[in-house]
């Protein structure tokens, strides 16, 4: 942090500086000149740039009082992710009850503060509505949930899960936990874990894998503890992935502490492992202990990101065929990001109108870090063509029935269940938003399909053989439909197929007339 406020300075560049450093320790030389965030002002983050590059130097550091364990909107508005609309970052309490001797968070944040059930629900029924598609729960220690107010984890994860949408259209995903908070709860949450809503992932940090540095560390839990995590999670979850931290280099540790951790890792093979080396936090206990050279820190980095980077944790996916859930456009701008169940990384080729939708892909490839797929059904979509207001207008409008003390069953959500009423109109309407649905989702394949011209040219090879999907779709969760097959049609060659063909054959002639060309000026000059 100090190197990259310094190059700042010397650029004479205007400087905001955010998060639990600068919340604990606000006094420090680094900070002088520069414009502070702390972590519970952080929605006004906005003002303080505006304020900054006017010249003012501006600080806000206040605490805010956290208003009867309610989840205030002011709370949330930092949290909510801008740049996708599709997730909501959702934050279940403040603080934590642990006193790590190496972390600032407690200083900034300070004790748990877990907000009520009622209100964390209630804010998880407002989002669906809008059109989420995914629930991140955001906290400093997720299992440490609600020992602050006389409830659990697992119940609030049930009050959530009672409100997704039961055709898995909208996914939960469990935040960061540590291993001490959970180990009461695992059957319970491993039920949850396997519910066809809820991500099967679970981000359990270890640190190392040598109990005297966890003691140092002050973890309040043993590696022997963190492997019955692991392995119980495993055993209970098909499918289960387990993400990790590892420190390097921690005050203290040894060449066998580290011995112990490289182990640890090599045994599980688990697919994230997050590798850090170890850097003193002003004011923290641990950044008063005796160091780790920082060759022999930077070593053990190194051996140890080698040793992970050799796993191969997708190797069988190829040719499995998955729902997946797409939200993300990818960095490259050509693949949209998707996830498993399993939250495994899928990278498709697709239209951007696919985003907020799930699909049956099938894994055409694997690598180190995530594998590719293509669509060939899409399950849910978002409906980008029709308001809010119009979809509940036309929602009232299918309301009245013929007898006041009867419902009308057929809604936009509902257009297969038969009507209650009995209206033709109603009928007219359910079946032609069933037609809309598999033309809209015919042409979301098309698209697909025609995204990206060399890939749909090289694509065209042969004809895709007759798929097999009822077991692939109960196996990621569905409810178990009758066995059905598709074939695709044939890929032909199109008019914009045979120019581009044309093209490249062209290209090829015209670069060996020059060779030849080239050959025979050079034979003369001889």
């Amino acid at each position: 942090m100090d190197t990259l406020i310094t190059k700042g300075k010397n650029a004479q560049k205007p400087l905001v500086v955010a998060g639990c450093v600068p919340q604990g320790s606000r006094n420090l030389k680094e900070l002088d000149g520069v414009s502070i965030v702390g972590v519970q002002q952080i929605d006004r983050v906005v003002e303080v740039v505006e304020e900054t590059l006017k010249g003012h130097e501006v600080r806000l550091l206040t605490r805010k009082t956290l208003p009867a364990l309610d989840l205030p909107k002011v709370e949330i508005s930092y949290w909510a992710n801008k740049k996708n609309k599709f997730v909501e970052i959702l934050p279940i309490n403040v603080g934590c009850l642990g006193a790590c001797t190496y972390c600032k968070t407690k200083h900034a944040r300070g004790h748990l503060g877990s907000y009520t059930i009622d209100s964390l629900v209630g804010r998880v029924k407002t989002v669906i509505a809008e059109g989420v598609k995914e629930i991140w729960l955001s906290s400093e220690d997720t299992g440490a949930y609600g020992r602050d107010i006389g409830v659990n984890l697992p119940t609030l994860l049930n009050g959530i899960v009672a409100e997704l949408p039961p055709d898995a259209s909208t996914m939960l995903r469990i935040g960061m936990t540590n291993p001490p908070f959970i180990l009461e709860h695992l059957g319970e949450i491993a039920e949850v874990l396997r519910h066809p809503c809820v991500y099967s992932f679970l981000h359990v940090p270890v640190q190392s894998g040598s109990d005297a540095v966890l003691s140092a560390m002050n973890r309040e839990y043993t590696v022997s503890e963190f492997r019955t995590v692991v392995d119980t999670l495993t055993e209970l979850v098909p499918e289960m992935h387990i993400a990790t931290d590892i420190i390097c280099g921690f005050p203290g540790e040894t060449d066998e502490d580290f011995a112990q951790t490289v182990s640890l890792i090599e045994d599980y093979k688990l697919p994230q492992v997050h590798i850090s080396q170890f850097y003193p936090r002003p004011g923290t206990p641990a950044a008063r202990m005796k160091k780790v050279p920082s060759n022999i820190v930077k070593k053990r980095s190194r051996e140890l990101t080698a040793v992970f980077e050799a796993f191969t944790p997708y190797n069988g996916m190829e040719g499995r065929i998955e729902r997946v859930w797409i939200t993300e456009i990818a960095t490259d701008r050509v693949h949209l990001v998707g996830h498993t169940k399993s939250y495994v990384q899928v990278l498709i080729v697709a239209p951007e109108t696919m985003l907020g939708s799930s699909a049956m892909v099938k894994i055409t490839s694997v690598g180190r870090w995530s594998v590719f797929g293509e669509v060939i059904e899409i399950l849910t979509q978002t409906d980008r063509r029709t308001s809010t207001k119009e979809r509940l207008s036309r929602e009232v409008k299918c309301a009245p029935c013929v007898d006041q003390d009867e419902s009308c069953a057929c809604s936009g959500d509902n257009a297969a269940a038969p009507c209650a009423c009995g209206l033709e109109g109603c009928g007219e309407q359910q079946n032609g938003a069933g037609t809309d649905t598999a033309s809209h989702n015919q042409q979301l394949l098309e698209d697909q399909n025609n995204t990206s011209l060399i890939g749909n040219f090289l694509s065209r090879r042969r004809k895709t053989p007759t798929r097999k999907l009822d077991d692939s779709r109960t196996a990621s969760g569905d409810s178990p439909k009758q066995e059905t097959s598709r074939e695709e049609a044939p890929n032909e060659w199109g008019f914009v197929d045979r120019v581009f063909l044309g093209g490249l054959i062209l290209s090829l002639f015209t670069f060996l007339a020059l060779l030849v060309h080239l050959g025979f000026r050079i034979k003369l000059s001889k």
